[in-house]
């Protein structure tokens, strides 16, 4: 894998303001935006290509299956979770990753189902959230999501996972 450091802003907006300064960063040669899709992939989409354009950087029009590099200077990769098609998040790209036929799985997601939506502190379109971080828990040492695919808990083979390392490389490497 190539190196890179990674940037949590907090959310969209602030991504979103980001983009530019970033992007303008002396001596950069490469910046990587990763985003959620949520409801609407083709909104986020371009809401970063606004940005970018702002700046001198032109991206595809739509949404590029196995993410974008656009040549630039500095070079500019752009990924959607889950897998730059879908409305999702960083938790459905997970739940991919999550090894086939794991007995803990459905118990985890059951669990959460289980509990009656007056009692939940979490937000009902972050129930598959809930599920994955209640999955994590169970782990001989539970761990977050990143984490869990470098111990081998999440299968790092699984297609999607392979589809955004072969970006990561792309952009990287």
């Amino acid at each position: 894998m190539p190196t890179f450091e990674i940037r949590d802003l907090d959310g969209f907006p602030q991504l979103k303001d980001a983009i530019g300064p970033e992007v303008k960063v002396s001596g950069r040669t490469v910046i990587g935006i990763l985003a959620d899709a949520n409801l609407d992939p083709n909104g986020r989409w371009q809401a970063i290509r606004d940005q970018l354009m702002r700046v001198g950087v032109n991206p595809p029009r739509h949404i590029v299956p196995g993410g974008a590099i656009v040549e630039h200077e500095p070079r500019v990769g752009i990924w959607l979770m889950p897998d730059n098609a879908v409305p999702g998040e960083l938790e459905d790209f997970i739940q991919k990753l999550i090894p086939n036929g794991d007995p803990i799985w459905p118990m985890a997601q059951s669990y959460i189902d289980g509990i009656p939506a007056v009692e939940r502190k979490f937000a009902t379109n972050k129930i598959l959230r809930a599920q994955v971080h209640a999955w994590l828990a169970t782990l001989s040492e539970p761990r977050k999501m990143g984490a869990a695919i470098g111990t081998g808990d999440l299968h790092a083979t699984a297609p999607l996972a392979e589809e955004f390392i072969d970006w990561l490389r792309r952009l990287f490497g």
